[in-house]
């Protein structure tokens, strides 16, 4: 062993290379393909069959289906800005696409993977449905406790992959969880480097 292999010592952790980033890549397209295959079926199948029909009562009353074309965004909000969602939801997408290139966590890979294909799903809708391009009406499905969005607003497969993935990415962002897959120094950790750095 050379000199400067002894000199060097064993690499610490915060020294290793960070892990490559394809892996985290393909988790994150995984995900969002799913969440946009499954939400496609779920949608496709609810128009063949609960079209024109009156909701149908699962779960002893807490679950109901049923067929509701949304113009707006999820859960039924800002319903007439339709074409301004389909540009907010490109927006997102691209957002991710750019944004998976410094991706190195799992748990980012999940929470973008589940938005991705979230977001996807109803923009499909809003591109190829009716009443026309950029105005497609978002199919919605799910009622919960009562029918027609009585207690809460009629859903779907994609708005609550939307809602999951939004709730990981700021649970990951409490627990100091980096996009890179490093983490975060705590607000204490930060104070104690200043401190040593004035010599206080």
């Amino acid at each position: 062993m050379s000199e400067e292999s002894q000199d060097a010592g064993p690499r610490s952790s915060a020294d290793a290379a960070p892990p490559h980033p394809a892996p985290r890549v393909r988790l994150l397209s995984a995900i969002a393909a799913a969440v946009l295959v499954l939400d496609v079926v779920t949608k496709v199948l609810a128009v063949a069959q609960l079209e024109d029909r009156e909701p149908v009562e699962i779960l002893g009353g807490l679950v109901y289906l049923q067929l509701v074309r949304n113009p707006g965004a999820a859960f039924s909000l800002a319903t007439g800005y339709t074409w301004v969602l389909t540009i907010v939801a490109i927006g997102v997408v691209v957002v991710i696409v750019r944004v998976a290139r410094r991706l190195r966590s799992t748990g980012w890979a999940v929470a973008l993977g589940l938005v991705l294909g979230g977001a996807l799903g109803n923009l499909v809708d809003r591109l190829f449905r009716a009443p026309g391009p950029l105005h497609g009406h978002v199919v919605d499905v799910v009622s919960l406790l009562a029918p027609d969005g009585r207690v809460w607003p009629v859903f779907n497969l994609a708005d609550s992959s939307i809602v999951s993935g939004g709730v990981l990415l700021v649970l990951l962002a409490l627990l100091g969880r980096e996009l890179d897959g490093t983490r975060a120094p705590r607000r204490a950790d930060r104070r104690e480097r200043e401190e040593e750095a004035t010599g206080e």
